[in-house]
């Protein structure tokens, strides 16, 4: 039964991703226009120093921009806002809970949205639970 199995590529992961942002509640979906949601393996050397990692498996995703909060209508132009899930820590979690790969996924995107909102961890739960 298991020997067909495989873990997701990177670009089944970043099309789960896309699928699972879809199912989001619209009215969050419509504030995340422009943001760019992408999926690597793991995070740069550059990243996981600034975030201060032990490890490349510590960070499960990134909001990497301006958040909204932050904007203003005076911004000069700037590098687009990105979302970013990692691959590779994503499934090793995954291997370690008894959670869903997609549950997993969807939190994690959810998470890093937020920050882009500059939402409290009790309002991210609440759209995740709208999600469900």
């Amino acid at each position: 039964m298991w020997t067909e199995l495989k873990a997701p590529s990177l670009a089944e992961m970043e099309a789960t991703a896309h699928d699972i942002f879809e199912r989001l509640p619209a009215e969050f979906r419509k504030l995340c226009e422009g943001v760019i949601l992408r999926v690597d393996d793991f995070p740069t050397e550059e990243v996981l120093d600034e975030m201060d990692c032990e490890s490349e498996f510590d960070l499960l995703g990134l909001f990497q921009g301006v958040g909204l909060p932050q904007q203003s209508l005076g911004d000069v132009a700037r590098l687009p806002n990105m979302v970013w899930l990692y691959r590779r820590p994503i499934l090793d979690y995954w291997a370690e809970h008894d959670e869903s790969l997609g549950h997993i996924v969807r939190h994690v995107l959810i998470h890093e949205i937020g920050h882009h909102f500059g939402l409290s961890d009790d309002d991210m739960a609440a759209i995740e639970a709208q999600a469900e």
